[in-house]
């Protein structure tokens, strides 16, 4: 490899053949540029850097992207992947094939780009294992088979989607057209397995795939490497040797020939014998000290070793500088980069198709223009007349001195001599005035100085108060061309995650400003031919797509920036000037026609939420701007500001909250922040009623969570009356006490509540559809939902219907009933409508996505309707535990009743709305005396009118008048009614109350975020991580030993409000041995009731009559609700008949 310059580096994009777009997938440390990252050992920001690679006489352009390895910082390696057509997958030898390799061949198959395997430190295997070469032949094997396993499963589940969807397509085509031949491909099982080729995408050595490496000591190889060398000395074609070198073959020693197999026959496989014992002899020579053997070696190598690398005393820099020159790694694998990974010019077929439609649409559905650019995605064009698209997969920062434009250059001659002939004359002058003062006649410089002085001083100033508003970061966007040639001062689309395509073709077709043009010299040119693209300046046209000017485009060299005027397609870049355009990922297109991209997947979701302040009040707006800045630079986190006005920060775990609160405090707001403790989300839910109580003992009568004096939250008593034990049925009336709802609440099945939790996306879409307003709209979003998306639809009621009906005979029709939705309308908790006589249509019906149409209510409940729905929504949003969001609930509603006499919801609702607003207005004013009392006897004249309408005597209040009541012998409670306001708001929270009581009237648990933890660990600590796991509310579900070594491989499950700090004591007692990885996973169910309090005689003896164990449920439960400032039941003196010993 040679040094290079960017000039050079900008010619080479011309040539889009010899150039690599490849990200490496594992812990890497050389490109590692942050502070945080080389004090953690830890890659957290995606890198990259262009690297000159020459083989022969081509020269070959490498664009390196450096992904994280930590599983906090997975959203990193998505945007890494998206902009590569290769990927280098490295895998440690000794630890084996961990569950962060499973996230990134994932990432890598579902953005379809060719990978390679890196079997790295296979040192480890000759100087810690000690093995032989033939056990480290069989260990390397099985590492292999592990990473096939996992190709193999992510190659399988795509191919049956693929077939499943192709059947279910194929069914909907034949109910339409009813033949004999379609019953034939309804009975068709093939899964699609055998048809398919699946022979490439596998990793094999003998494919040239994998490389052998050690990067520590700069070695690593390929078969064809060593093939190379033993085709002469052998005789044997270069060809047969790389497809023998690795497998069950050996070489017979008589007849010079390559037989197969060497394990039935206990021959040495051919890999161990002319590779791995060769390695092995060579550690075994310089490690050991043996100069004979090693300068036996080194001769029989051709290799030159320095006298003083020979005599060092430590073997590693003698191995290293022997490997550099007989295998030397960067050679082995850039070479394996050029010639196995694919250019930009290879892109395949389905990725480009997969990258233009989203889930909501096919490829075929797209307009023809826009399919027409498909082609220049295949050919890559950089020429002028090529549309310029480019994706945008994150934004990133930079501080200002990183800047091209504020780096200090290596000046010209001519500027150097420009700066001489100044300070000759500076010179000059300054022994001038000398002179004159020697002479006695000193210049009078004084007012010009001193006026020259104050402007310096104001000057001064003013450059102090442009630095404090300037911010210290400029935002930049990490991108790659896909055809065309971005040029600077350009003017291109932005085009939004909802960007219609079709909507480009509608407007009028002229053309963007080329460079240095101005808009009006650009309209003057809007007449002229070749006109081919949507002008949409203004976003109130077209709200998804916006016009920006390419301010600055830049070569990505690690952390060094080196500015271009021009980049051609098929190149990984940095852009500036597109902070306000971008939030975090994006299009860019010269043509309206261009589809956006499809979303990157995150594999990390934010879950520790921190709230943040400045230590000062007055840095209140730098901290708005950086937390803006820092949502757009980190492609997972979430920034938001709650309803008491907190300023909270949502990442991945604690290392990503840290990195985050870092940036925010240095590179961001430049401000002190005061952080609060990690705030974990909860949730709450109820389950089936235990049959035994907390020491296995059956339970006959009801326990104390049953009882409403136990469970209300708030410490007040329900009222006994409104309780149905025997259903579980909860009456609440409305405030004017004219109408009651009957709710009760039951758990969700387990397999329900999960369908939801994974198809919120369907759900998102079906609600968006049914609640249109009008015909008109409805039809316009049934039209713009694809057939994919509508036999997902169908299959998620059809999963629906038998995940109730496996759930038992009170689930039976519950799919139809289902009335919303909710939290926010699509989350895991369901209303039913079970109300005798109101057959309101379901969601499926009222969406219109299934062929049937809405059938229409002529029920006076029917426009009332939204006021159930907004108090379900109320209360599945915060529970009355902890006021967090329910989960897995489903509350039916089994009665609505107007208490009122002949009269019914409608009328009710008529007599409370009253009057139009300017009577409304009057009728105030009337009903008011001066002293701001209620006017009695117009109250009493109001009754009268109201009371001939419902007919029903009614209580007065006891703040009328004895003449009113006796005014008026028919009660009318128009002033009641008046007094609690709108009917739908009554209603709303009428049912809001009768969820949170029917609720609480059932078991009722917490359920808490988990975290799946994997952590390898050596036998000989092994006992003190579990005293760690344990100690945190840990549970180990899986605990494996890897063959031939002492190290365990353990999976558990840890709480995420137990994880802080989890890592660093978990390092300490186990003085670094063990490494956990922890992943967001699942909600799980704390299984212990948070009032639950001893009442049985097996319970006050087995945990005593105060319950001196500790209820984890309740400490998560008081914890949340002093952190909200709710009411906690606690006593301030547990015993007060104790007295604290104090030291004397």
């Amino acid at each position: 490899m040679r040094t290079t310059t960017p000039q050079r580096l900008s010619e080479l994009q011309k040539n889009p053949k010899n150039i690599r777009n490849i990200c490496i997938l594992a812990h890497l440390r050389y490109m590692d540029s942050r502070e945080d990252e080389q004090l953690r050992g830890i890659t957290m920001k995606s890198s990259a850097i262009s690297l000159l690679f020459t083989k022969g006489e081509e020269e070959y352009i490498i664009n390196l992207i450096d992904s994280p390895g930590h599983v906090d910082f997975s959203s990193e390696v998505s945007t890494a992947v998206r902009l590569c057509d290769g990927a280098i997958v490295v895998v440690d030898v000794v630890e084996g094939v961990s569950p962060q390799t499973h996230v990134v061949l994932r990432q890598a198959w579902l953005e379809n780009i060719r990978p390679c395997l890196v079997m790295n430190k296979i040192d480890r295997l000759i100087t810690e294992l000690k093995y032989s070469p033939t056990e480290a032949y069989f260990h390397l094997q099985q590492i292999l088979e592990k990473v096939n396993a996992i190709t193999a499963a992510l190659f399988t589940t795509e191919v049956l989607e693929k077939s499943s969807a192709k059947q279910a397509q194929g069914k909907t085509q034949n109910e339409n057209k009813f033949t004999d031949d379609a019953a034939v491909s309804i009975d068709d099982w093939s899964s699609g397995l055998e048809e398919t080729d699946d022979s490439s995408l596998y990793f094999s050595p003998d494919l040239g795939n994998v490389l052998f490496t050690s990067a520590i000591d700069g070695w690593g190889f390929s078969i064809d490497d060593f093939a190379e060398m033993y085709a002469n000395k052998l005789g044997i074609s270069k060809h047969i040797l790389s497809n023998t070198l690795w497998g069950d073959f050996y070489l017979h020693n008589k007849s010079k020939r390559i037989l197969k197999g060497a394990q039935a026959k206990a021959k040495k496989p051919l890999f161990v014998q002319f590779i791995l014992e060769n390695i092995w002899a060579v550690y075994d020579a310089v490690l050991k000290k043996d100069k004979i053997k090693t300068e036996q070696i080194v001769k029989s190598l051709n290799l030159k070793i320095s006298a003083r690398d020979s005599r060092h005393t430590d073997g590693r820099v003698h191995l290293k500088a022997l490997f550099d020159q007989w295998l030397p790694l960067s050679r082995s694998m850039l070479t394996v980069v050029v010639e196995k990974l694919p250019n930009p010019q290879e892109i395949s077929d389905e990725r480009v198709e997969k990258l233009m439609c989203s889930g909501l649409r096919t490829f075929d559905s797209l307009p023809e223009e826009t399919q027409r650019l498909k082609n220049d995605f295949l050919t890559c064009r950089s020429s002028d007349d090529a549309p310029v698209i480019v994706f945008v997969s994150k934004m990133f920062a930079v501080e200002d001195s990183a800047l091209p434009k504020h780096r200090k250059r290596p000046l010209t001659q001519e500027e150097i001599a420009a700066r001489r002939e100044q300070a000759r004359k500076r010179h000059a002058e300054m022994m001038a005035n000398n002179a004159g003062l020697e002479n006695g006649t000193p210049l009078n410089l004084e007012p010009a100085a001193g006026k020259e002085n104050k402007e310096n001083e104001s000057t001064e100033v003013l450059k102090l108060t442009e630095d404090e508003e300037t911010p210290k970061s400029h935002v930049l966007a990490f991108a790659r061309v896909y055809s065309g040639t971005i040029k600077k001062g350009q003017r291109l689309y932005v085009l939004g995650p909802k960007h219609d395509p079709r909507e480009g073709l509608d407007k009028q077709l002229v053309p963007l400003e080329d460079q240095g043009q101005s808009d009006a010299s650009s309209n003057k040119e809007e007449a002229k031919e070749g006109l081919s693209v949507a002008k949409s300046v203004d976003r109130g046209t077209n709200q998804h797509m916006a016009s920006f000017a390419v301010q600055d485009l830049y070569l990505l060299m690690g952390r060094e920036l080196e500015a271009l005027d021009s980049v051609p397609a098929g190149n990984v870049l940095g852009i500036g000037g597109l902070e306000s355009h971008v939030l975090k990922s994006a299009t860019i297109s010269s043509t309206a026609t261009c589809p956006p991209f499809t979303a990157l997947p995150i594999e990390a979701r934010p879950i520790v939420r921190v709230a943040v302040e400045p230590v000062h009040p007055a840095d209140m707006p730098a901290l708005a701007r950086g937390m803006r800045l820092l949502n757009q630079a980190d492609p997972c986190v979430e920034t938001l500001v709650q309803e008491t006005g907190e300023h909270v920060i949502v990442g991945a775990g604690e290392v990503h909250l840290q990195r985050c609160i870092d940036d925010l405090e240095k590179l961001f707001a430049g401000i002190k922040l005061n952080v609060s403790a990690p705030i974990v989300p909860f949730r709450e839910t109820i389950v089936v009623p235990p049959t035994v109580d907390r020491v296995n003992e059956a339970i006959i009568s009801e326990t104390n969570s049953t009882q409403p004096k136990e469970i209300d939250i708030e410490g007040e008593e329900m009222d006994k009356n409104v309780l149905d034990k025997d259903r579980g049925i909860i009456e609440i009336k409305t405030a004017n006490k004219l109408c009651s709802v009957q709710v009760r609440a039951l758990p969700l099945p387990d397999d329900v509540t999960q369908l939801l939790e994974k198809k919120s996306d369907l759900i998102k879409i079906l609600v968006t559809v049914s609640s249109a307003t009008s015909l008109a709209e409805r039809k316009q979003l049934v039209d713009q939902v694809k057939l994919p998306t509508r036999e997902a639809l169908k299959g998620f009621y059809e999963e629906l219907c038998i995940a109730f009906k496996e759930a038992g005979t009170m689930w039976d029709g519950a799919a139809d009933d289902i009335w919303a939705f909710g939290p926010r309308r699509i989350g895991s908790n369901v209303l039913l409508n079970r109300i005798p006589g109101y057959k309101r249509p379901s969601m499926w019906q009222s969406s219109g996505l299934f062929g049937s149409t809405c059938p229409s209510s002529e029920s006076s409940y029917r426009e009332y309707d939204n006021s159930i729905v907004s108090g379900f929504q109320l209360a599945t949003l915060a529970g009355p535990l902890c006021e967090e969001p329910l989960m897995g609930v489903c509350f039916v509603v089994e009665n609505w009743i107007s208490l009122e006499a002949g009269s019914n919801i409608l009328g009710i609702a008529g007599m409370s709305r009253g009057k139009t607003l300017g009577q409304e207005r009057v009728s105030k004013k009337e009903d008011h005396n001066v002293d701001g009392n209620i006017d009695e006897k117009k109250a009493c004249k109001d009754s009268e009118k109201i009371n001939e309408m419902s007919g029903e005597k009614i209580e007065y209040p006891k703040n009328f008048s004895t003449e009113s009541e006796n005014s008026s012998s028919k009660n009318a409670p128009s002033q009641r009614l008046d007094r609690f306001g709108p009917f739908s708001g009554q209603l709303m929270s009428a049912v809001k109350e009768g969820c949170r009581r029917a609720f609480l009237l059932q078991p009722v648990r917490l359920m808490a975020a988990m975290y799946t933890c994997d952590i390898q660990t050596t036998a000989e600590v092994l006992g003190r991580m579990y005293a760690v796991l344990a100690k945190r509310e840990g549970r180990v579900l899986k605990e494996e030993m890897k063959e031939g070594s002492d190290v365990f491989d353990v999976t558990a499950v840890l709480p995420v409000a137990e994880s802080f700090g989890f890592a660093e004591e978990i390092r300490k007692r186990t003085s670094g041995l063990a490494n956990p990885q922890l992943v967001f996973s699942h909600w799980e169910v704390v299984d212990i009731d948070p009032f639950w309090v001893p009442t049985t005689e097996e319970e006050y003896t087995h945990f005593g009559e105060k319950a001196d164990s500790e209820n984890q449920a309740r400490k998560y439960m008081n914890s949340v609700r002093r952190r909200k400032g709710l009411y906690v039941e606690e006593k301030t003196v547990e015993h007060a008949e104790k007295q604290r010993t104090l030291k004397k």
